[in-house]
């Protein structure tokens, strides 16, 4: 749930998810423009994948969009461009061999008794995706700025958590098409628990660890009232045997620093008692320990594996802290992060779970937990990729290095030169500029070929007020080599539409 970047979030991301956010972060340099040749993807030439953008883009223009085929009306709001369209249909998550689906099914096992739901249509109502889950009006996540719209009323969920309310009431709506999406509907036949892992979609920068499509997953964990109670009761008991020397301790797989505590400025709900939150606050934090724990083992056996560490010199133990945190459709609610490797890792948000979403969904005696992250953040850092671009290659050297069920370090192949271009201009008079509308136009012309766009100089003429920007387009492919020449012929098709769709002059 909080698998966007919250999105909140997540974006800037951290794509925080959970909260449905989920987060994608990372810098990445930008190399000299003195090579003459420059790395490009294989695909089709360059006046070919023209001609399809063209006709793709009359698409967009007509009264209607098709998004894995079905046609949905498109108004003043729509403005999902051809390339994003294009990847709804690639499923990284259904391939074996690929490190998404393979990080995918490892979570998928460490939670056996929840739902597991994979296949769920990225197209959501903007209910689903804002309203259901709390955020206010105003909320920078519904600007079109941020969310890829087919109409003012459908788009492209941002995050995960997009599906909460309508798993959660399944039952009680009778959908039963939905829950039989889930790969193991005998373990929540009625979605109390369900994870969900998804593709989801965000206007966004362009560097080597943020794409305008990235993959969440979110958690959902509810308990009847009455089972709480009859917990919270064991738990006393075992506590008072404790004392008397009858009670037997399990080991606990995480150490853990949690000073965080519930109050006015991380405040629980007037729905829950303090004995209820207690006890979902202590039971999602253990499933959380658990989840990345075994993760990790798997990330550092795989590295001893490879020769990369020796096991005396092997990470063993997993510090987890938490950081109070906000999410709209948690309370309270906090991050979670984990000491991988000498670096303090931000891995999820998580919280106790907003009883208006559980009443909305016809169970108003269940109280629960929620939490998400973005997997592809996880997932360069377990299989060593670089680059977010190569999770979308179909180049063999890259997608032949995987199997499923097995975590191993990626070794990467020879990089080819990049070509960096710079691009400066005047915004138009009264500019409703948004940075991320360069972001999808550059996207929408160069394809995978571009690595990183970076504002490099932005000042306003003291004399007229006119505001002047110059970015620094970096291309590079992770297949092949192509000729300076080619991309300027790349770079001078962004620059035309820079003009026609952004109304800019160039400098």
């Amino acid at each position: 749930m909080l698998a966007a970047t919250l999105l909140l979030g997540l974006r800037n991301r951290p794509a925080h998810s959970l909260l449905i956010c989920t987060f994608n972060r990372g810098t990445q340099g930008l190399s000299r423009h003195a090579a003459r040749t420059c790395a490009v993807s294989a695909r089709a030439p360059l006046s070919t994948s023209c001609t399809r953008r063209q006709s793709e883009a009359s698409k967009i223009e007509s009264k209607t969009l098709d998004v894995l085929g079905t046609a949905y009306a498109t108004d003043d709001w729509t403005n999902t461009p051809p390339a994003i369209l294009a990847k709804t249909g690639r499923n990284l998550l259904h391939q074996p061999s690929h490190p998404l689906a393979i990080l995918k099914e490892l979570i998928f096992k460490e939670f056996p008794t929840f739902a597991h739901y994979d296949s769920l249509s990225p197209v959501v109502s903007t209910h689903q995706n804002f309203d259901s889950l709390g955020f206010a009006q105003d909320h920078p996540g519904r600007s079109k700025t941020d969310t890829y719209y087919v109409n003012q009323n459908t788009l492209l969920r941002t995050h995960t958590s997009a599906h909460q309310l309508q798993l959660l009431a399944a039952i009680s709506q009778g959908e039963h098409n939905v829950l039989m999406q889930a790969k193991n509907n005998f373990a929540a036949p009625r979605n109390e628990r369900f994870l969900v892992a998804a593709d989801v979609y965000r206007r966004d920068e362009i560097d080597a660890s943020h794409y305008p499509v990235f993959h969440q997953m979110e958690g959902v964990c509810t308990f009847s009232r009455e089972e709480v109670r009859d917990k919270i009761r064991q738990a006393t008991t075992a506590e008072r045997d404790s004392r008397t020397g009858d009670a037997c301790h399990s080991d606990q797989v995480a150490q853990m620093v949690d000073a965080t505590v519930v109050g006015e400025d991380n405040p629980m709900q007037s729905a829950h008692s303090a004995e209820e939150v207690a006890f979902l606050v202590k039971n999602m934090k253990q499933a959380m320990n658990d989840m990345v724990v075994q993760i990790l083992t798997k990330a550092v056996a795989a590295q001893q594996s490879s020769g990369e560490v020796s096991a005396s010199g092997s990470q063993t133990q997993f510090p987890v802290r938490w950081i109070d945190a906000y999410f709209p459709f948690t309370s309270p609610s906090w991050e979670m992060e984990v000491l991988f490797q000498g670096e303090w890792l931000e891995i999820c948000g998580c919280g106790v779970m907003k009883q208006e979403i559980l009443n909305q969904a016809g169970m108003p005696d269940r109280i629960g937990w929620a939490f998400g992250f973005g997997l592809e953040r996880l997932a360069m850092l377990l299989f060593g990729v670089h680059d977010i671009r190569l999770f979308w290659s179909s180049d063999s050297r890259f997608v032949g290095q995987f199997s499923p069920g097995r975590i191993n370090s990626f070794r990467p192949f020879s990089r080819h030169p990049s070509c960096a271009k710079d691009v400066s201009f005047w915004l138009p008079a009264e500019s409703t500029f948004h940075e991320n509308d360069i972001m999808d136009l550059v996207r929408e012309t160069a394809g995978d070929l571009v690595e990183g766009v970076k504002l490099i100089d932005s000042f306003t003429h003291p004399k007229t007020g006119k505001g002047s920007r110059c970015y620094r387009i970096n291309y590079c492919s992770m297949d092949r080599n192509v000729t300076n020449e080619e991309i300027n012929v790349v770079q001078e098709l962004v620059r035309k539409r820079m003009v026609e769709q952004l109304g800019v002059t160039l400098r």
